[in-house]
């Protein structure tokens, strides 16, 4: 079974085996939480069993984790204090690596170096990206109105 949660940027892209899991388990999950919101989490297999509280935080992203392998996504799990390097960091964006750069010496994203490599922190990397999403939507929104605007039919 591929490891779920990474301290790297690789991302872990479930097999068929384990997107059939993860859509079992995504359900049973989602109905137990429904059904009980605060009762505890037991694990268990064939050789032992093991019980453990898991705060709502961790069972929330352990839906999202599920949610998103049943759909035969991609997953990575990074820290939001984890710094990343300029390739990571140009891949999470889905932009080229020179671009991220010039993106990080404009000062649109903070970063720091290391020797000569520049490290950035995960959570600049999303706020920034949060930023541009907000700007992108909003611009969206201004199209679709001046096209009501026009009567243009959109």
């Amino acid at each position: 079974m591929a490891k779920l949660i990474r301290r790297d940027v690789q991302p872990v892209l479930p097999g068929v085996e384990e997107v059939a899991q993860a859509q079992e388990a995504a359900r049973a999950l989602a109905k137990f939480v429904a059904e009980a919101p605060k009762a505890q989490l037991s694990i268990e297999d064939s050789a032992r069993r093991m019980h453990a509280v898991l705060p709502p935080a961790a069972v929330h992203l352990l839906q999202e984790i599920l949610r998103e392998m049943s759909q035969g996504h991609a997953l990575t799990l990074i820290p939001v204090h984890a710094e990343i390097t300029t390739q990571q960091a140009a891949d999470l964006l889905n932009v080229s690596r020179p671009y991220l750069v010039s993106l990080l010496e404009s000062g649109c994203i903070p970063y720091r170096k290391v020797g000569t490599r520049r490290r950035v922190l995960f959570e600049h990397l999303m706020a920034y990206k949060k930023a541009e999403d907000a700007k992108r939507l909003e611009a969206l929104d201004e199209l679709t109105r001046q096209s009501q605007e026009l009567g243009l039919g959109y």
